[in-house]
């Protein structure tokens, strides 16, 4: 079990590096092709609309502090849980805020990815 949550702690390392850089070609790796991601607006948004956004610029995050950040393996699953100090810039408007993530991680073919993700603002 150990194992699993050392992978997958590493794995949130790669993401946060990933949306950090925007590096869309890492970030396709880690998506999977049927993403459902809710976002702190309610939207829900797949894996092409994540993309698109990196990789046309319209979302630059500039720091991203992780912290409360919780493992919990699951079967072939892993539900992280984290608090986030995120700042940067979408469609050219700031922003700045702290959200709560959840995220399910999926053990897909040996390889670690996004199967699901939700964000909510903390006020």
């Amino acid at each position: 079990m150990s194992a699993v949550i050392d992978q997958v702690y590493a794995m949130e390392v790669r993401l946060r590096e990933a949306m950090l850089s925007g590096d869309v070609e890492l970030l396709d790796s880690i998506l999977v092709d049927d993403l459902i991601f809710t976002n702190q607006e309610g939207q829900r948004l797949n894996k092409a609309d994540d993309l698109a956004a990196h990789r046309s610029g319209r979302l630059k995050i500039t720091k991203l502090d992780i912290s409360n950040q919780h493992v919990r393996p699951s079967g072939t699953c892993a539900i992280v849980a984290l608090a986030a100090n995120v700042a940067g810039s979408f469609d050219g408007h700031s922003f700045v805020g702290l959200f709560s993530y959840t995220r399910v991680w999926q053990n897909v073919g040996g390889n670690w990815k996004v199967v699901a993700a939700h964000c909510s603002a903390i006020t």
